[in-house]
């Protein structure tokens, strides 16, 4: 008799049982931090990623508005435990969907081949081919800080695309492929969130050596510092394609100061208006008209502040001597340049750090550079004016947190780690 209430007991804790041992094991209680490299002679900003059973290392171009990862297929990177995507499966069409765009078509296997195609872009080059949809397990290491544990993050049913190997021309050294961060359901962000859970957003920090992109939903303050998350302005993401079908990080900008003196753009229609956000563009480039008048104010600006101007070095339009510039606690002591968002009380600010190149020791260059008469975008921030700010991505919200420089803080994005 006894036995018969035992039972019931017995298989309640034998489910409960099953359910624990079915969760994944390798769910993080922690930020999953990846650590970031700038490459000195490419200017690419790097990361690393292990990849199948067998967590091979492979190096990826870091990209802001990458739809999805993409890895060469000949070298070896792609492992003996990837598995190719069906072109007649929910992944295959729900992918292409998602992160290109396309439409889903009726698929008949009889006059389809097995393979998933996807196109995939070097965002450098611009070129694009034919790639191929595949799944295998991803690891990322956490850094020391930010971590619980030294456990491996591993994503087991990542998605990603296999290309052709002339798609790495253009890439840093050593580099395999480009790692996605965009705004899209197929980007590393994504795909965490969905696996663990966490918050569609990310939060980076670069710089000259080393940095991190930081995903996870606990706080952030751990790593940054309370004083850094909470100098944060926020300003919406914004859609010019409208709809929500920008994978693209783009904001609106109003104006643009000099010193505090205003550019005079009104008789520049449509001058000022979206500004995206780039890792793979070196520096900030500015439609033609827009660069003409901006230049014209810094020469007038720097000249009132006895800065000395010398010969151009390409591809900068605008060099000083740097001889007689004093070091201020954000970079040299140079005229101040100001991207008026939202409001006049959301400012972008960029100063001597994120303004002036230095080329040699008595010469450096305007780091804001001509973006051409056929550019369709006014301007694109590049990753000079990125690094040692804080910048977070938040693609649920639609928002943009940004830190202004982290030296008046007395703090680098090269000390995170």
């Amino acid at each position: 008799m006894a036995s018969s209430h035992l039972v019931p007991r017995l298989c309640s804790f034998l489910c409960i049982i099953t359910l624990l041992y079915a969760q994944p094991s390798h769910l993080p209680n922690h930020a999953v931090v990846l650590p970031v490299t700038k490459d000195p002679s490419s200017l690419q900003y790097l990361t690393k990623l292990s990849n199948g059973r067998s967590l091979v290392p492979v190096m990826l171009v870091l990209d802001l508005a990458g739809p999805f990862l993409w890895v060469d297929s000949v070298s070896n990177l792609v492992s003996f435990s990837t598995r190719r995507v069906p072109s007649c499966s929910l992944q295959c069409s729900s992918f292409s969907a998602k992160a290109l765009g396309l439409k889903i078509k009726t698929c008949f296997s009889a006059t389809h081949s097995n393979i998933c195609d996807v196109p995939a872009q070097n965002s450098i080059t611009k070129l694009a081919t034919r790639s191929e949809l595949v799944e295998d397990l991803i690891a990322i290491n956490p850094s020391n800080k930010g971590s619980k544990s030294g456990k491996i993050t591993n994503l087991d049913k990542f998605l990603f695309s296999s290309a052709p190997s002339f798609l790495l021309n253009g890439l840093a050294s050593g580099a395999r492929g480009m790692l996605g961060l965009g705004m899209t359901t197929t980007s590393l962000p994504s795909q965490l969130a969905l696996t663990f859970g966490f918050q569609r957003k990310f939060t980076t920090c670069l710089s000259q050596s080393n940095g991190l992109v930081l995903f996870g939903n606990e706080s952030v303050d751990p790593i940054f510092g309370t004083e850094l998350t909470k100098s944060l302005l926020y300003t919406p993401l914004a859609d010019p394609a409208g709809g929500g079908g920008s994978q693209e990080y783009f904001i609106t900008v109003k104006s643009i100061n000099v010193n505090g003196k205003q550019l005079d753009l009104n008789n520049q229609e449509g001058a000022i208006g979206w500004a995206r956000i780039s890792s793979v563009v070196p520096y900030t480039t500015l439609e033609n008209s827009i660069y003409n008048t901006f230049v014209k104010a810094y020469s007038e600006a720097a000249n009132s502040m006895n800065i000395t101007r010398v010969a151009p070095v390409a591809p900068f339009g605008l060099c000083f001597s740097s001889k007689e510039v004093a070091s201020g606690a954000v970079g040299p002591v140079v005229p101040t340049i100001d991207l008026t968002l939202q409001s006049k009380m959301v400012k972008w600010r960029i100063n001597g750090r994120n303004s002036m190149v230095r080329l040699s020791d008595g010469v450096m260059c305007l780091g804001l550079v001509d973006g051409g008469l056929n550019s369709n975008i006014p301007i694109v921030i590049g990753g000079f004016q990125l690094e040692d700010n804080l910048l977070e991505f938040d693609l649920g919200t639609r928002m943009l947190g940004f830190s202004n420089s982290l030296l008046r803080f007395q703090r680098s994005c090269s000390d995170m780690l």
